[in-house]
C-alpha cells in the first residue's frame, strides 16, 4: 500500500466516523437514514452524469452490492436504535477486516503475508475490544450486539463484492456513482410509505444534517473504492476501520461516552496493526 493510498483510506475512516456520528445523533433513525441515503443518491446522480456508465462486467457486483448495502444500513439503523454508539459501532466495524481477509483469499487469491495478516487480526482485535470499554455487556445488550455483528458480516460481504466490481468497472467514480444511485433511495421510499401525511414535518428538523451525512458517506466510500483498485482488499478494509478510533473520540466528545484506559489500549492496538499493514 502506497503512502497516498494509506492517506486516502485514513481520510475515508475519518469521514466514515463523522457520518456515522451524524446518523446516530438523528434520533428518528428511519428519517435520518432516509435523508442520508437520498442525499448520497443525488450526489451519485450528479456524478453519473459526468462519468457515464461503468463497464458491463461490473453490473452483477453493483446489483449484489446495492442489496447488501441496503441490508447493512437496515441492521446499522437497528444497532443504533438498540445500543450505544461507542459499543455497537466498534463491533460492527471490527468484525469485518478478518472476514474480508478470508473472503479475498478464497475468492480473489489475495493471500496476505504473515506480517499483514497479523496487522489485520490486530486491528480487528483492537476494535472488537472496544465493546468491553464500558464493562462486560449484559443480557439486555445482546440484541444490540447481535444486530451489530450482523452488520459486520454484511460490511465484509459488500467489501469483497465491491472489490471485484470496482476493478471490473474501468472507472471507480462511475462505480461509486451508480452504487449510490442504486442503494440510496430505498429508505426514503420506506419513510414515504410509513409516514404518510407527516413525512415533510418529520424531515424538516433533520434534512440538513442528513444531507451532509449523505455527502460524507459517498466521499468516504468513494475513497475506499479507489484504494481497492490499488491495494489488497484485506489491508484496505483493516486500515479503513481505524474509523473506530475516530468514532471513540467522537463518542466521548459529542455523546459524553467515557473514553477510559480500555479505549486508549484499543487505539494503540489498532495503530500497531495499521503500521504492520504498511510494512
Amino acid at each position: 500500500m502506497t503512502a497516498l493510498t494509506a492517506a486516502a483510506v485514513l481520510a475515508a475512516a475519518l469521514l466514515h466516523a463523522v457520518w456515522n456520528a451524524v446518523a446516530h445523533a438523528i434520533t428518528d433513525r428511519l428519517i435520518g437514514f432516509a435523508v442520508i441515503g437520498a442525499s448520497a443518491a443525488v450526489c451519485g446522480a450528479a456524478l453519473a452524469a459526468a462519468t457515464g456508465v461503468p463497464d458491463r462486467a461490473a453490473w452483477p457486483a453493483l446489483a449484489a452490492s446495492a442489496v447488501l448495502h441496503v441490508g447493512y444500513m437496515g441492521f446499522l439503523m437497528l444497532s443504533y436504535r438498540l445500543g450505544d454508539f461507542g459499543q455497537v459501532y466498534p463491533l460492527a466495524r471490527g468484525t469485518s477486516p478478518w472476514l474480508v481477509a478470508l473472503g479475498a483469499a478464497l475468492l480473489l487469491g489475495e493471500v496476505p503475508t504473515p506480517v499483514h495478516l497479523c496487522g489485520v487480526l490486530l486491528v480487528s482485535a483492537g476494535l472488537t475490544a472496544l465493546v468491553f470499554a464500558s464493562g462486560r455487556p449484559g443480557r439486555a445488550q445482546l440484541p444490540a450486539l447481535a444486530a451489530a455483528l450482523t452488520t459486520g458480516v454484511l460490511i465484509a460481504a459488500y467489501t469483497v463484492v465491491d472489490g471485484v466490481g470496482v476493478r471490473a468497472a474501468g472507472d471507480p467514480l462511475a462505480y461509486i456513482a451508480w452504487l449510490m444511485l442504486l442503494e440510496g433511495p430505498w429508505f426514503l421510499v420506506a419513510a414515504a410509505v410509513l409516514r404518510r401525511g407527516r413525512l415533510r414535518a418529520d424531515l424538516a428538523p433533520v434534512w440538513r444534517a442528513g444531507a451532509a451525512g449523505g455527502v460524507l458517506s459517498m466521499a468516504a466510500y468513494g475513497l475506499v473504492l479507489w484504494a481497492q483498485t490499488t491495494a489488497p482488499l484485506a489491508g484496505v478494509a483493516a486500515l479503513r476501520e481505524t474509523s473506530i478510533v475516530f468514532g471513540a473520540v467522537i463518542g466521548a466528545l459529542a455523546f459524553g461516552e467515557r473514553f477510559g484506559r480500555a479505549r486508549v489500549a484499543s487505539a494503540a492496538a489498532v495503530t500497531a496493526g495499521a503500521l504492520l499493514l504498511n510494512v
